[in-house]
């Protein structure tokens, strides 16, 4: 049975690869709790096929600039695009340090992918299963450190706060139904997306906008809580349940998408939004429930090196691409809204941090570029680690200790019914926003 202190000096809620590498930056000194709603693994860094961006070289700069900002249809905030490239090859470096076995050409060099939105190829990759990869050694240099704990199944529930300044959280653990109300002199969300609120998506179930709930309570700032992805091309299947995702590398390295007659009828290396669109249309006009990709035109030998995972997932369901093309559809994918934050992860509430998915730092605009996303959150994390640092300071117990006398305790009595509550707020904020300022 885990059993929790009173009080931390930083408090991480999220264990993906944001929360992870937040803690891993923070000073060995610091007594560190991570909590999670399940286990670690059950994070959608774990899920990440395509890959993770890098800047190969200045002469790249302009057009991967370029590319990020065309696929946020230029509502991207440019300051954090640039800090995110010019701090891409030392993320990938610091990876790399860290055990990661990213794929390389013959002669050792980095090997890059191309994805959809890119001009060139810029994305480091290991197999079909970079997130998972990146995530594993993150997580084996976290369990090596004496100074970090790791809670599963303990879901946040609220946060202390008073005079707009957050002094921890309030946490159920699922397994013993303890409550907890825990003091933390910072507290950073890395709580994720919200995939979980849809019927349809590659996410995992228990990611349903908590911290966005919670935010939009005590009046943190939220942006654009309507920017929703959808990815094109997750495998079709009549069961319920999370969707597999079949990669944009996929389509980087030759697919292509085909009609209910098997025509090709778009270009697939436009960015996500476009390409979704497209296939919309196309299920529309065919009156079909998906489309078909077909990954015959890659060599066979560069599918089963590059994509073995998604090889056998399409086995098990039935389909054997290097024979037959798969049934594919668009799900919901990525969350490009969340908890305003700047360039080292600050919210609009002292001692408050959001970095990863959950938040809304600018760098993806309306539409986020195919593999930023594990760039973006490693990036940032590490930023709002060292901003912690730079700026310590301990709380005032003795506020910290009012505003948590000042909780209503019995708010938190069914947990299961406060998170329906809060999956119902992020809905109606959702509604509420496209209505104000639709995301086409």
């Amino acid at each position: 049975m885990i059993e929790l202190d009173k009080y931390y000096d930083v408090i991480i809620v999220g264990a993906g690869v944001a929360g992870l590498n937040c803690a891993l930056n923070l000073p060995r000194e610091r007594k560190i709790l991570i909590i999670c709603k399940d286990t670690p693994d059950k994070s959608d860094s774990y899920l990440a096929q395509g890959g993770i961006c890098r800047l190969v070289d200045e002469n790249d700069y302009q057009g991967y600039f370029d590319d990020t900002m065309r696929a946020g249809h230029y509502e991207n905030n440019p300051a954090t695009v640039d800090c995110m490239i010019r701090n891409s090859q030392a993320l990938i470096d610091d990876l790399i340090a860290c055990g990661v076995r990213f794929a390389r050409n013959p002669d050792g060099s980095l090997a890059y992918t191309r994805e959809g939105g890119h001009s060139r190829p810029r994305i480091c990759f290991h197999e079909d299963c970079t997130g998972r990869e990146i995530t594993t050694h993150l997580m084996q240099k976290v369990r090596g450190c004496a100074n970090i704990f790791i809670a599963p199944y303990v879901t946040m529930v609220d946060i202390i706060e008073s005079n707009n300044q957050c002094y921890g959280i309030v946490a159920k653990d699922s397994k013993n139904g303890k409550l907890y109300r825990l003091y933390a002199d910072y507290t950073v969300l890395a709580s994720g997306g919200l995939g979980g609120v849809f019927e349809n998506s590659t996410n995992f179930r228990i990611l349903t906008g908590d911290a966005l709930a919670i935010c939009l309570n005590h009046n943190v700032a939220v942006d654009h809580i309507n920017y929703i992805q959808i990815h094109p091309t997750t495998l079709y299947s009549k069961t319920k349940g999370r969707r597999f995702l079949i990669s944009e590398s996929v389509r980087g390295e030759g697919a292509v998408l085909l009609d209910k007659n098997f025509n090709r009828f778009c270009d697939e290396l436009q960015p996500r939004d476009v390409v979704t669109h497209n296939i919309l249309e196309q299920m529309k006009k065919d009156g079909t429930k998906h489309v078909w990709l077909d990954m015959r035109p890659i060599p066979r030998e560069e599918v089963l090196k590059h994509f073995p995972t998604i090889v056998q997932r399409c086995l098990d369901e039935g389909y054997d691409v290097f024979r037959e093309c798969v049934p594919v559809v668009p799900s919901q994918h990525y969350f490009m809204g969340g908890i305003r934050s700047d360039l080292c992860g600050r919210s609009t509430m002292k001692r408050l941090y959001a970095v990863g998915e959950t938040c809304c730092n600018g760098v993806h605009g309306a539409n986020r570029l195919a593999s930023n996303s594990l760039l973006e959150s490693l990036i940032f994390a590490k930023r709002a680690a060292q901003d912690i640092q730079k700026n310590y300071k301990r709380i005032n117990f003795e506020y910290a200790e009012r505003a948590e006398i000042a909780l209503d305790l019995s708010k938190y009595d069914n947990v299961p019914a406060l998170l329906k509550k809060y999956k119902g707020i992020v809905l109606k904020a959702i509604e509420e926003a496209e209505r104000e300022q639709p995301h086409n």
